[in-house]
């Protein structure tokens, strides 16, 4: 159940270190803001804390009241010399010969109907985008969705009313941010650690010391093991962990296993054109100069743990996350609601679905008002959704070395149950938030924590697998003698398929595959509904956490 707390109530992590804010250049990318609590507008009753978000929009979860909220922003708006555009969200597909080729999501305006209202229905969970722009023949300043938020909570009688209404956050894949191996370091390339932050600079030299090779940053190796052993038939079907990530590239152990053609109906989730693709073209942000971008093979790594974890899994990967890893949330919403639809319909019998059993999300984000009633619960209602379809939903916790939550993960049922904004029910499979250990088991030092991490799995200097990139940096020795050729080893040359890594991004989808094992030989494909897959994903929960219902 979604606990809204009560405004003004202070939680135990409220002294929590601040993350620092991202690189300019990242904002620019996505016309992202930081709202500094600082010089932040003020209302009575609401403290808001650091976030990165979109500047001119908000989003509105639909419900009961709808349109008058849309009215009140509207009216708000105009008062700021702004004009306000509704859009829904809509998949634009690119097909030749009948075949898919690509895909986006494209925001289409709704036009005031003749009785002034917007809808003609009562669908409820609908996220709809408010685009704020300067009125004609008017000069102010740029518009702003908070400004516009904080205006309508002064007006309103009761901030609750408010409660569908948020800001488009900037959610980031989980990183640490340039550390002191970055520029000084010929040898560097981008890593977990680069760009993907939202906190900025890291908390100290020993956290920046797992962005460097050798210390648990990208590097190539050479695995010499036996490949997982995936049995040919299992009792049952197989489970299903499902991503979305980068997508999944190339290699030989996740061939047969990996699926990135699920869709929703006739309409693909997430991104699907070749030309942007992190997984294929790895060097697609920055220099000319053949350096791998931060987040290529993110996805295969996170991948290759699941199978590792457990080899009998299916695996459904889906692309959202580009190579340098900022996500707008409206966009993440709207995969996660596609995704959402497919594991409903699957689990309530109807055409067009797909069995999910599990989820594994290495992104995130703060929120500004995690503590009050205004926080929004948009994207957790759809993450509940799941919940009550029995997907066990895996998410890192985030790499800041932080106590301050980071959602989604922190809407996992937290150790404090009177801290906790969520509760476990019985009905509904928990979220699970994953944080990072290291190699020895310890917790590793750039992991999240607090009561709200409620699992923990390797995750720093992890081995996985990777396409076979072939970045544009040399080995720094070579001759020959013998007639054979001698070299340093290439600091960017993954043409063997393997890498080590580390971030929680990699001990969610760890912690993910071993969920998947929990269930494998447990699933009845002629008795897959709602109820049975809930009394499993809560089982596996049970087993691996304190979790309980």
């Amino acid at each position: 159940m979604y606990d809204a707390p009560r405004t003004g109530r202070q939680s135990a992590l409220s002294s929590t270190r601040e993350p620092r804010v991202p690189s300019r250049d990242m904002l620019d990318k996505v016309n992202g803001r930081i709202l500094d609590p600082g010089t932040a507008l003020t209302v009575r009753g609401v403290s808001p804390r650091s976030t990165v978000y979109i500047g001119p929009r908000l989003l509105i979860s639909r419900g009961p009241g709808d349109e008058e909220t849309i009215a009140l922003l509207e009216d708000v708006a105009r008062s700021l010399d702004w004009v306000v555009t509704i859009s829904r969200a809509h998949t634009e597909v690119t097909r030749e010969n009948d075949r898919i080729v690509g895909s986006r999501t494209v925001w289409v305006p709704i036009e005031r109907r003749s009785d002034g209202r917007y809808f003609d229905d009562e669908t409820s969970g609908e996220v709809v985008r408010l685009d704020l722009s300067v009125a004609d023949n008017t000069a102010t300043q740029a518009p702003d969705g908070w400004a516009v938020l904080q205006n309508a909570r002064a007006r309103s009688k009761d901030l609750a009313d408010l409660q569908h209404v948020g800001l488009d956050h900037v959610v980031m894949v989980r990183g640490i941010d340039p550390n002191p191996y970055h520029e000084s370091n010929p040898y560097h390339e981008s890593n977990p650690y680069d760009e993907s932050n939202p906190a900025g600079a890291t908390a100290s030299g020993a956290v920046a010391s797992y962005g460097m090779r050798g210390s648990g940053g990208r590097q190539p190796m050479k695995y010499v093991g036996p490949r997982p052993l995936r049995h040919p038939q299992v009792s049952g079907r197989r489970p299903v962990v499902a991503t979305l990530d980068t997508g999944c590239g190339e290699h030989p152990w996740l061939t047969n296993v990996v699926h990135t053609d699920v869709c929703l109906g006739a309409d693909p989730i997430g991104y699907v054109d070749q030309e942007t693709n992190p997984e294929r073209w790895f060097d697609q942000v920055g220099a000319l100069d053949g350096g791998i971008d931060a987040l290529a093979g993110h996805g295969t790594f996170i991948a290759g743990l699941i199978h590792q974890a457990c080899p009998d899994a299916d695996i459904v990967a889906w692309r959202v996350v580009s190579s340098d890893g900022p996500i707008i949330e409206s966009d993440l919403i709207k995969a996660l609601r596609d995704i959402k639809e497919v594991a409903r319909r699957h689990r309530d019998g109807e055409p067009g679905g797909h069995p999910i059993d599990v989820l594994s999300l290495s992104l995130g984000y703060y929120h500004e008002t995690p503590e009050d009633v205004l926080f929004d619960p948009t994207m957790y209602d759809i993450l509940r959704e799941l919940g009550e379809c029995g997907v066990v939903v895996c998410c890192s916790a985030g790499n800041d070395a932080t106590a301050r939550p980071m959602f989604p993960a922190a809407w996992s049922p937290w150790l404090d149950a009177d801290a906790s904004i969520v509760r476990a029910e019985t009905d509904v499979v928990p979220i699970v938030s994953v944080g990072a250990l290291n190699p020895n088991g310890s917790d590793a030092l750039f992991s999240n924590a607090g009561p709200w991490v409620r699992a923990y799995a390797f995750g720093a200097s992890v081995m996985s697998t990777l396409p076979p990139f072939q970045g544009g940096l040399e080995p720094t020795a070579r001759s020959e003698a013998y007639q054979r050729v001698r070299e340093s080893i290439d600091p960017d040359d993954y043409t063997g398929y393997f890498a080590l890594w580390s971030g929680t991004s990699f001990a969610a989808p760890l912690f993910a595959g071993k969920v998947a094992y929990k269930l494998v030989g447990s699933i009845d494909p002629d008795n897959d509904g709602r109820q049975d897959a809930r009394e499993r994903g809560w089982a596996a929960v049970a087993a691996l956490t304190t979790i309980k219902p």
